[in-house]
């Protein structure tokens, strides 16, 4: 990346201040919510394209340059989460540049006023909910409270026992594995003294403890939203529906990855990867090309850490989810059933812990795990959890021994 003047550093240049605010950051947003008005007006394609390298030139500067952790690493998930931010900018406004037809979420003629109100839905709205380009998509069964009211107490509530629960999590991952919580580019969740099945044991757990723990992040988040939406704005609750559907329960790969786990961004992968690759490749391009772009968006959530990553790891780890969902469908017009039941639990859990391996350590080396210590604080069982994980921990390298 030396060719763009990036720098190889886990730190941009620029601390976050009012003026790297106003001058570098929010002019990004701002090109952003301005598509979002032309997508939604029709004959505007033209500008869309023409605007197009701007935002991209924007949301790119914004990502790389400008620093959310001020130097400090216990801050630096803010810059990962900032370079998501940016990159979703990105897929969104290239998705919206080549559209021929506006985007609605009411029939009949729009107020000028009812654009930017629309425009502003749409910014955050990235399932879709009530839009016509959502068509299609399930949302997981609703069992909240129906009342304004107790649904926004449920959802608080929601909050604050996910961030527990994240804190728990973190706790016990930082207890199992130190040395995933190192320096960028030496931390690891392997044991390299231990014998190779007691190695990947461990990591496997490790790996649980994470996978788990970004569920209970991305949930935390999502109430807060929630939250926020229906009471400070007035939302429906309806605006809002689940954002997981228990994916503990997932019994094939299919179903884990396009029902059970969230899909916030599955349009966008479809959008940038699953057509273009359906295009030339029929049905096995479509959920290839959609793997390998979420794989890709991870790739760059690595980035936002620290440029000394394996590019190709997150694409070969989520192109491998693709394979085995693409085995899934084969089987199915082979046999006339579905992988299911117990075995497809056992499958399901398999396939993602054996990648997921690969994908948690290179987050460990990235620098992740390590700038996720925030979340540790909200661990008030620390110790408990502690003692419980380092008597596993044990119990298990006295097997291995």
């Amino acid at each position: 990346m030396d060719f763009l003047g990036v720098p190889r550093t886990s730190a941009p240049a620029l601390p976050l201040d009012t003026y790297t605010f106003f001058v570098h950051v929010l002019p990004a947003f701002l090109a952003f919510y301005v598509v979002a008005v032309l997508v939604i007006l029709p004959g505007t394609r033209t500008l869309r394209i023409a605007l197009l390298p701007l935002i991209v030139f924007l949301a790119f500067h914004a990502a790389i340059f400008v620093d959310f952790s001020c130097g400090n690493p216990q801050r630096a998930y803010l810059n990962a989460g900032f370079g998501f931010v940016m990159f979703c900018v990105l897929m969104r406004t290239l998705e919206w540049t080549f559209l021929k037809d506006p985007l609605r979420r009411r029939a009949g003629p729009v107020p000028l006023i009812g654009v930017f109100i629309d425009a502003l839905d749409l910014v955050f709205n990235v399932r879709g909910v009530g839009w016509n380009w959502s068509k299609g998509l399930r949302f997981p069964p609703d069992t909240r409270p129906t009342s304004r009211v107790w649904f926004a107490v449920y959802v608080l509530l929601s909050a604050v026992f996910h961030s527990f629960i994240c804190g728990i999590l973190h706790t016990a991952m930082q207890a199992l594995a130190p040395q995933a919580f190192t320096a960028v580019g030496e931390a690891t969740i392997f044991d390299n003294t231990l014998p190779p099945l007691m190695r990947y044991t461990r990591s496997s757990i490790i790996s649980t403890f994470t996978l788990l723990a970004i569920y209970a992040v991305i949930q935390m988040n999502y109430d807060i939203g929630t939250f926020i939406g229906v009471t400070i704005f007035q939302q429906d609750p309806a605006q809002w529906p689940p954002v997981f559907n228990e994916p503990w329960k997932s019994t094939s790969l299919h179903d884990f990855w396009t029902y059970r786990w969230h899909q916030l961004m599955r349009r966008s992968f479809i959008t940038l990867g699953g057509w273009p690759l359906e295009f030339l490749f029929g049905r096995v391009g479509y959920v290839l090309g959609s793997y390998l772009a979420s794989g890709i968006l991870h790739s760059v959530l690595m980035a936002a850490l620290s440029w000394n990553i394996e590019w190709w790891c997150m694409p070969l780890s989520f192109g491998m989810m693709a394979v085995a969902v693409i085995i899934e469908h084969a089987f199915m017009q082979m046999t006339g059933r579905r992988v299911g039941g117990w075995i497809g639990r056992v499958w399901t859990a398999v396939w993602l812990l054996m990648w997921g391996n690969m994908m948690v350590d290179r987050f460990a080396r990235a620098g992740l795990l390590e700038a996720s210590r925030v979340f540790g604080n909200a661990a008030q069982a620390k110790e408990i959890v502690e003692h419980w994980v380092t008597v596993m921990d044990g119990r298990l390298r006295a097997y291995a021994s």
